[in-house]
């Protein structure tokens, strides 16, 4: 059998993922990483499936890198100098409209398309992936990708291949799902990222106590984990040989994220390994992530690598003027050399978690943005904001579904006939937080055009044909429901109490 050595290898093989250069007899808290390896050791020793225990063994080394690393910056007090922190130079920033148009790229056939399709619906009120959420046309997030993509390969006579980074609790409803698209004029790929055992706050050991047992007790350890995972798969290898050298990466909510022939030309022609899409920063993306000059390194910063005594600093739209977007166009040979020469080091974040029996638990992930600092060359291309446009609520999906959008070929084109080229400031309340409840309270999407700023809150549903403008404020209050009329124009309008219209 096979165990994890104080390094993060094992006694059998050599392997490039899961070697550290810790010193790991003089890490401060060699007893913790002690007992925790201790406990991956039982972990994979309860593997009963034939030939996944050199499989779960990998990743339990790679885990246990990562815990180790954490251990140290925890035990050094590493936290990033804030006083060495910088606007990146204009340079490192290129805007987007100096970048020339163009009509078809050459390298095209050289392109994949990657989504992170990790995530689920919870937070919309949704059971299983959140790629399988109807969100226009009677379409889904995955149906829409799929489209344009498909479109894309016909107009252009490419093959782009389409790849969805699947996590356990994704990956057997997808799969399920993608078969609906065997007859259509695309390649659909799929690979796993990996899964970590959750770690509790006091003890700091893993929560599991069986690798078969509650998957409450494992976690995705975020995007940042697709460098290793796509190796680890065999799927980068299979792109490099197919021709392929250059992945597009996006949140797979993204509707923004469609592929754009200018940055892939900019990205051959400046020889970039890792460009990121950033965008100018508004008052709602405070918390977004940003680019940021440190020791004359490009780098990305979280908030949740800022010391708290300088969020508010880092919140700032003047000093910290764009933002990440989370699409990233990188080469594919580079992420080969950096998995393979162990050069990876993505700053490590955690994730506070409380178990629904109360236990205390910590997630250790990392962020796919954060490798822009093992590549070449790289730099952010200052994007418009039509791409992005993430749906992580009701909210956001009351945009998309709107008139502000048009749909072609699965792709959203923001209308012409709105005066501004801002997006309306959208709040809606409890009661419209799930998509079932949210569909129900519209008889169809109201107009909006001209509006600024909408506020719901409590028992409201909208008629058909509504038209909005300019600040709507509209609050039910406990107890009370409010029934806006079909056909009703509001426009800087505060709207409270009971409202109920009879038809008759």
């Amino acid at each position: 059998m096979s165990t994890l050595r104080p390094d993060g290898g094992n006694d059998q093989h050599h392997h490039p993922h899961t070697l550290s250069t810790l010193d790991f007899q003089g890490a401060s808290s060699a007893a913790a990483a002690n007992a925790m390896r201790t406990e991956l050791n039982r972990l994979i020793s309860q593997v009963k499936h034939v030939g996944e225990e050199a499989e779960d063994e990998r990743k339990m080394g790679n885990f246990f890198l990562l815990f180790n690393r954490w251990l140290a910056e925890r035990s050094k007090g590493t936290k990033i100098n804030w006083d060495k922190v910088r606007s990146p130079p204009e340079d490192q920033i290129v805007p987007y409209d100096s970048i020339p148009k163009v009509e078809s790229s050459p390298h095209l056939n050289k392109l994949a398309v990657l989504k992170l399709n990790g995530g689920l619906g919870t937070t919309m009120g949704c059971v299983g992936p959140k790629s399988a959420i109807e969100v226009r046309d009677g379409m889904t997030f995955l149906d829409l990708s799929v489209r344009q993509i498909e479109y894309l390969n016909k107009a252009k006579n490419v093959n782009v291949p389409f790849i969805l980074m699947n996590s356990f609790n994704t990956d057997e409803e997808t799969k399920r799902i993608v078969q609906k698209y065997t007859t259509h004029n695309i390649e659909i790929l799929t690979f796993n990222q990996s899964r970590y055992p959750r770690v509790n706050k006091d003890s700091l050991l893993p929560t599991p106590r069986h690798p078969d047992g509650n998957i409450a007790d494992w976690y995705p350890p975020g995007h940042g984990d697709l460098f290793d995972s796509l190796y680890n798969s065999g799927l980068l290898d299979q792109l490099i040989d197919d021709g392929k050298e250059y992945v597009f990466v996006s949140n797979v909510d993204n509707l923004g994220a469609t592929v754009d022939e200018g940055i892939l030309n900019h990205m051959v022609e400046s020889g970039a390994e890792f460009l990121m899409e950033v965008t100018d920063k508004t008052r709602a993306d405070i918390k977004g992530g940003t680019l940021i000059d440190y020791e004359g390194q490009i780098r990305l910063l979280e908030i949740a690598q800022v010391p708290s005594e300088h969020v508010e600093d880092f919140k700032s739209i003047k000093k910290f003027k764009i933002f990440n977007t989370n699409n990233l166009w990188i080469n594919l040979k580079a992420i080969k050399r950096v998995v393979e020469d162990r050069e990876l080091n993505l700053e490590v974040i955690v994730n506070h978690k409380t178990t629904e029996s109360g236990e205390k638990v910590i997630q250790l992930e990392t962020a796919v943005g954060a490798g822009i600092k093992h590549f070449h060359n790289a730099h952010g291309v200052n994007v418009p904001r039509s791409r992005f446009l993430p749906v992580k609520s009701t909210s956001d999906l009351f945009l998309v579904t709107s008139d502000l959008y048009s749909l072609n070929h699965g792709e959203l084109s923001f209308n012409p006939k709105r005066m501004f080229n801002t997006v309306p400031l959208v709040k809606l309340g409890d009661h419209f937080k799930k998509v079932n409840n949210f569909m129900a309270r519209f008889n169809n999407s109201p107009h909006i055009l001209e509006l600024d700023h909408l506020t719901v809150t409590g028992d409201v549903t909208f008629g058909s044909d509504v038209i909005l403008k300019g600040t709507v404020i509209i609050v039910a209050n406990a107890g009370s429901h409010i029934d806006i009329p079909s056909g009703s124009i509001l426009e800087n309008k505060v709207v409270s109490g009971n409202l109920h219209i009879l038809d008759h």
